[in-house]
């Protein structure tokens, strides 16, 4: 209690006033323009999103640069904030940079993953709504950021790649090119007449308006196999009807060769028992 009784408020008094004085219209001044600088830096962001949506950049290219425009921004305005509190700007920038150095060296996956997301961005092996597969995953490429790229895949899971991976591995793009090759294949018994179920199969895809004419359908004789003659069944279909045309294929086949009495065999296998005496 003598400890409290002895303080000198005047003299305490005094000083917060000095403090508040001096230190309250520099912490003001920066607060605003940290929330106006923000707003900014968000606006032109957005802006220039906007303008580079106007002149058709692709949309992946325009969300890296407008994240890396809105990153800039920031971290300028960060800088002003620290001169104004009257931080030497210079100390701040050499800081920053020690600072960014010893990060950038424990982060070098997150460099990779930048350096990866630049590639992969001006390179454009892929693009948003594009259905890829690299590293082990199948999806639709929902966006590409700055460290990852996050596909969606059919059953609506979210799958997250980065970058560095991505851009060191191989990649199957199914949505690059405009047409692919539906391939597949179809049995019949070795009694059953091989140029009728030929015949059928033509007529199966002639009747498809969704396959194409060029290139040509092709049907061929693929293989002797142990208990059915392959037959092998190559449509061209438009890139977006490729799975359509894959799963009604199977099902008018299986209902054609009903229809025609035409058998398609499974694996069967004799056994033979004998009696010993």
């Amino acid at each position: 209690m003598d400890f409290i009784k002895n303080i000198d408020y005047v003299k305490y008094k005094d000083l917060i006033m000095e403090v508040v004085t001096d230190f309250g219209p520099k912490l003001l001044l920066a607060l605003v323009i940290l929330y106006v600088g923000f707003k900014i830096a968000k606006w032109i962001s957005n802006t220039a999103e906007k303008a580079m949506k106007k002149y058709h950049i692709d949309i992946s290219l325009r969300k890296f640069l407008s994240s890396l425009i809105s990153i800039g921004l920031k971290v300028l305005v960060l800088i002003s904030v620290a001169s104004t509190l009257g931080i030497e700007t210079t100390s701040f920038v050499a800081i920053l940079g020690a600072a960014g150095l010893a990060v950038g060296l424990a982060l070098q996956g997150s460099l990779s993953n930048l350096a990866g997301g630049v590639l992969i961005i001006f390179f454009k092996p892929f693009k948003v709504g594009d259905h890829i597969e690299a590293q082990g995953h199948t999806g639709d490429v929902e966006s590409i950021q700055i460290f990852a790229t996050v596909l969606t895949t059919k059953d609506n899971k979210t799958i997250v790649i980065p970058n560095g991976d991505l851009s060191n591995s191989s990649i199957v793009n199914y949505t690059n090119q405009k047409i692919r090759r539906v391939d597949m294949t179809f049995g019949i018994g070795y009694n059953d007449d091989i140029k009728k179920a030929k015949n059928i199969l033509y007529k199966l895809m002639k009747d498809d308006k969704r396959v194409l004419t060029h290139p040509e359908p092709f049907v061929g004789l693929s293989e002797l196999g142990d208990s059915s003659v392959n037959f092998a069944v190559r449509p061209w279909t438009k890139t977006e009807d490729y799975w359509g045309v894959y799963f009604d294929m199977n099902e008018k086949v299986k209902a054609a060769f009903d229809a025609e009495g035409i058998s398609i065999p499974f694996p069967q296998r004799d056994i033979h028992l004998h009696t010993v005496q």
